[in-house]
């Protein structure tokens, strides 16, 4: 894989906890307008290297880059290209869902006027779908608006790769479809990438092209949907991921 044709590429990466090996020499990478599941049973190490990649740890080896960007070595020039939603988007409730982007894209350094920022803030609620209840107060939100806020909340800085961990917990079935289509629309309009960490494989397949699958933090298996549902076969994805667990 050449590293120009990555958006974000993972090498080598290990991280330990104590005598507690998390991540264990990881590698992998995403291309652009590329959507890649991030697949493994709880604990097999996904939401801490989704925390490394987005540099709220550090690793004790290996690199991560983005675009190019080693985040290590310029962690605020590669997490600029960066959007994340790690666990549940955190909102003020008593706030507008127009008022907390506009407290968000503060912290945007490519947003430098009010002007500027206001203008982002109504594009994003309108690719979101969220325009016409910008004004509401957060509270009053679904969970799956919610949800769709935050991924305005990442679409704020213009972002090259989005990063979603668990993103469709506690959604319903409507709440899913709607987030379903909002991927797939960033990714088919704007050629944007997505590392999504989910449990649903079945959605997962439905929207992903590539799969990376970890278990006790090493690799388990990585490769095209295609790919996985050739060897999975009449048994499905549910039946072989459970295979390559019990391995």
């Amino acid at each position: 894989m050449m590293r120009q044709e990555m958006i974000l590429e993972v090498g080598g990466v290990t991280k330990t906890a104590g005598r507690r090996t998390l991540v264990k020499e990881l590698s992998f990478g995403v291309r652009p307008g590329e959507v890649c599941g991030f697949v493994g049973p709880n604990g097999a190490g996904k939401t801490t290297l989704i925390r490394m990649i987005t540099g709220l740890i550090k690793p004790d080896s290996g690199q991560i880059r983005i675009d190019g960007v080693d985040v290590r070595q310029d962690r605020i020039a590669a997490l600029s290209r960066v959007g994340a939603i790690v666990e549940s988007p955190i909102f003020f409730p008593y706030m507008s869902g127009r008022g907390n982007l506009l407290n968000l894209a503060r912290l945007h350094g490519n947003l430098h006027t009010s002007a500027q920022r206001k203008a982002r803030v109504e594009e994003v609620l309108a690719i979101v779908d969220l325009s016409g209840r910008g004004s509401d107060k957060v509270k009053t939100y679904s969970l799956g608006m919610k949800q769709r806020l935050g991924i305005a909340q990442a679409l704020l800085g213009s972002p090259k790769l989005i990063i979603l961990d668990e993103p469709a917990n506690g959604l319903d079935p409507m709440g899913i479809r709607d987030l379903r289509n909002l991927i797939l629309k960033l990714r088919d309009e704007q050629g944007i990438s997505f590392f999504i960490s989910s449990h649903l494989l079945d959605e997962l397949q439905r929207i992903c092209s590539r799969f990376v699958i970890i278990k006790e933090g090493g690799m388990v298996w990585q490769g095209t949907s295609g790919e996985w549902v050739d060897i999975a076969g009449t048994r499905g994805l549910e039946e072989h991921f459970v295979e390559l667990m019990t391995r």
